[in-house]
């Protein structure tokens, strides 16, 4: 690929742009930088420039390939999004090295603890181990933050040349209240907001009449502003580079202080900074820094050992492509083939080779994308120049590169998805094929605890509300979530059980239960008949996290007399193990490098 030369043109498209691509990836940023989790088509042409039906065609392609789903009228980013932020922290292997020491040091500071990436004149958080508290911090995995005002990011610019020094300042000067940062609070406002808004009615009019000067003075001041931000930033940017460390003193907002320290990778290079963060009501800046630095200084060691490791300078193919989705190439053309000239067919080839990078451990050739997506090379290679044109990639010696910028495409908003708020669009969608209730639940204790539920509109129907807790012995939802135990696990679940006969039905005696409790393991759903509640029938199968570990159990209750058992079965079952299938696949994505809250 011929790389960008001075004499071209900045910003200026290659003639080998993929258009559908480069439409497709900016309906997904708008989407996720947009206010509120639902879009409008309408409302997505408007931001994104594009016409009303290319947008809609955009969105058909998007919602069949997993990666957004409507609801309604509205557009809204699924959980597989994640896929295209985890393929860039797959591929860095960030999280495996670093993500472990980053959650020890909060547990031993008990304080916050994020990471984050350099990402042009700003800083992408790629990992968070926070605390539970009543101010928490509320930073997540992809947002990004100005350099300037945040500790991590003086460490960076202390490697700037005067080129990005004044790719900095541009922007800067462009937007100076930073409200192209919606993660964090802007600025003060400009002069003239200030005085419009602080002005009585005959101050205002006065304001109205000097508007012409004020707007002079202003850009002065502007100019004046961003000298002086820039003095403070070099400033610390100095202090960063001759202590090793810097600091955040309420730079993002009042109250918020922080230290970072650099990580280096085994070349020496500064790839990552890691931030101990708390609130000014525990510390200031100098107590934090005597708490934390010592033990932060510990923890990146261990993080900078990590990364040198021969295992993490290795492909992670083996590892990382069991989590990562398979490619679409043959389900690609038959869906072309379905919906026509609706399916943008090069948007999802595109996508193919941007989830490939999270294959392969740092930079990958050309061939290796066509035979990771099994696209032919020339159009693997398109899609490539595409996505450097874009900012997404970038290609060295080496190979090519994903970067830090993928992650705005809504990694942030899809990785703070909920179980609960995971699961919910699966209930309803199975409830709607089957007409019966569905619920999901996790085991706590003895017991189940309801975590989601959609009833389904019969006059006559299972009453159970999220929160409530049955005995898991006596429901298939309980059976599914113990057969899941390791042995000595449910052998002290058992223990601490009495079984009660609810029912003529229930199983009660011990031997019974383990047996009940085997059979549900071995044919990989559950199966209870009337033990919980006369006239109950009810059918669970497991839902596991990326790992494959059983977190969750989700069922369809209805009465026994409906059908026969033998058609509740044959009807019910393929649906429901569909629906746990479903939403495994999405939390597998929402938790590859997050964890998932049950609510």
């Amino acid at each position: 690929m011929a790389r960008r030369t001075d004499e071209t043109e900045p910003g200026a498209p290659p003639e080998e742009l993929v258009g559908p691509l480069e439409r497709g990836l900016a309906v997904l940023r708008a989407m996720a930088t947009g206010q509120g989790g639902r879009h409008r088509p309408g409302d997505l042409a408007r931001t994104t420039g594009l016409a009303r039906s290319t947008v809609d065609r955009v969105a058909t392609t998007l919602v069949r390939l997993g990666y957004v789903r409507a609801e309604d009228r509205d557009l809204l980013l699924a959980p597989r999004a994640a896929e295209l932020g985890n393929a860039y922290l797959s591929s860095t292997g960030l999280p495996e090295a670093v993500g472990p020491h980053a959650v020890a040091l909060a547990d031993e500071l008990d304080e916050s603890v994020s990471v984050a990436v350099p990402d042009g004149d700003g800083v992408r958080f790629v990992a968070q181990a926070a605390r539970r508290r009543a101010m928490a911090i509320s930073f997540r995995a992809g947002d990004v933050l100005p350099a300037e005002r945040c500790a991590p990011g003086a460490l960076f610019a202390a490697g700037w040349g005067d080129t990005e020094w004044e790719a900095w300042r541009a922007r800067h000067l462009k937007d100076p209240l930073d409200t192209g940062f919606p993660s964090v609070p802007p600025r003060t406002s400009s002069p003239s907001a200030s005085l419009s808004a602080s002005a009585s009615p005959s101050e205002a009019m006065e304001a109205v009449e000097a508007v012409e000067a004020v707007e002079a003075v202003e850009a002065v001041e502007a100019v004046e502003a961003v000298e002086a931000v820039e003095a403070d930033f070099r400033e610390r940017t100095r202090r960063g580079r001759e202590d090793g460390w810097a600091a955040d003193d309420q730079l993002i907002e009042s109250g918020l202080i922080a230290v970072a320290l650099p990580v280096h990778d085994p070349a020496g290079a500064v790839v990552c900074a890691v931030s101990v963060v708390s609130h000014t009501s525990r510390h200031d800046i100098g107590s934090l820094a005597g708490f934390a630095l010592p033990p932060l200084r510990a923890a990146v060691a261990a993080m900078e050992a990590a990364l040198a490791a021969p295992a993490a300078s290795k492909a992670v193919e083996a590892t990382t492509a069991q989590v990562t989705a398979e490619p679409t190439g043959p389900g690609v053309a038959a869906l072309k083939e379905e919906l026509g000239a609706g399916f943008l067919q090069s948007l999802a080839r595109g996508l193919d080779v941007l989830c490939a990078f999270g294959a392969v451990r740092g930079p990958v050739r050309l061939a290796e994308l066509a035979r990771l997506t099994g696209l032919p090379r020339a159009t693997a290679r398109r899609s490539l120049i595409t996505l450097c044109h874009l900012g997404y990639v970038r290609e060295d010696e080496d190979g090519f590169r994903v970067l830090p910028r993928v992650l705005e495409l809504g990694h942030a908003r899809v990785s703070g998805l909920t179980l609960v708020e995971i699961a919910t669009p699966h209930l309803a969608d199975l409830v709607l094929r089957v007409h019966e209730s569905a619920s999901l639940a996790v085991l706590d204790g003895q017991d189940i605890r309801y975590v989601a539920r959609v009833a389904s509109s019969r006059i006559m129907h299972i009453d159970i509300r999220v929160g409530t807790r049955l005995p898991a012995y006596a429901t298939s939802m309980g059976r599914v979530l113990l057969a899941a135990l390791p042995e000595g696990e449910r052998a002290a679940v058992f223990a601490g059980v009495t079984p009660e006969a609810l029912t003529p039905h229930t199983v009660t005696t011990p031997e019974a239960l383990a047996e009940a409790v085997t059979d549900t393991a071995r044919r990989g759903y559950g199966w209870v008949e009337q033990e919980l509640e006369e006239g109950l029938r009810s059918l669970a199968a497991p839902v596991t996290d990326g790992g494959g570990r059983v977190v969750a159990a989700v069922n369809v209750a209805l009465h026994a007399g409906r059908r026969s058992a033998e058609e509740s079965l044959g009807t019910l079952l393929p649906h429901l193990l569909a629906t746990a299938a479903g939403i495994s696949a999405d939390l597998a994505a929402v938790s590859r490098w997050s964890p998932v809250r049950v609510s």
